[in-house]
């Protein structure tokens, strides 16, 4: 079991104010299956996390790519951690929407809780999809052509999703089983019938 994920490199993609338990605790179980893990973020040297009940700030962690520089050919899966400030600069920016798009195209596993789902609505890539989320994102969630379901932990052709802090066990559980299983050809559709001029 503690090298299922062995020779797997997972990309997280996070900015600042993002919420520490959900960054920390996929990260810990995926490096204790054995992948190797990556900060992608906006600029290059720490994000900051934000103790969003007591309004300051938590752990800071290096960088290792700006998600200008990564591609998800070099990847295996990617993780978007929550916090509501940390995805709302993820959506702004291009690079990282494109970054985030890849994956769908490829296939690839990726898992997204809290308010990490608002980074998948900017890229365009929930649509007929079943996902869930912290509830105040779930009517994005269904404007944007996806289906919001009030669960621990989803799991939609290598889409993984959790609603908040309290999940993070069953959402790391399932993004191992999911990263191990590898490419899931589920997540390709949607992007392309994102990608189809209407």
């Amino acid at each position: 079991m503690a090298n299922e994920l062995q020779g797997k490199k997972i990309a997280f993609l996070a900015a600042d104010a993002f919420e520490e338990s959900e960054l920390m605790k996929p990260w810990e179980a995926l490096k204790d299956a054995g992948a190797q893990v990556e900060l992608v973020s906006l600029e290059d040297g720490e994000i900051t996390a934000l103790n969003e009940q007591e309004l300051k700030a938590g752990k800071s962690i290096r960088v290792d790519k700006t998600a200008e520089e990564a591609n998800a050919d070099d990847y295996d899966g990617l993780v978007l951690p929550g916090g509501v400030g940390n995805p709302d600069k993820l959506r702004a920016d291009e690079n990282a929407v494109h970054f985030v798009r890849q994956f769908f195209e490829q296939g690839k596993p990726v898992g997204a809780v809290c308010h990490g789902p608002w980074t998948l609505v900017e890229a365009g890539v929930v649509r007929g999809r079943t996902l869930t989320s912290f509830p105040s994102i779930q009517t994005d969630i269904r404007n944007a052509g996806g289906n919001w379901v009030d669960e621990e932990v989803h799991v939609d052709n290598g889409l993984v999703t959790s609603r908040k802090p309290d999940d993070l066990d069953a959402f790391s559980k399932k993004l191992v089983e999911e990263i191990a299983e590898g490419k899931h050809q589920g997540q390709k559709p949607t992007v392309q019938a994102e990608a189809t001029p209407s």
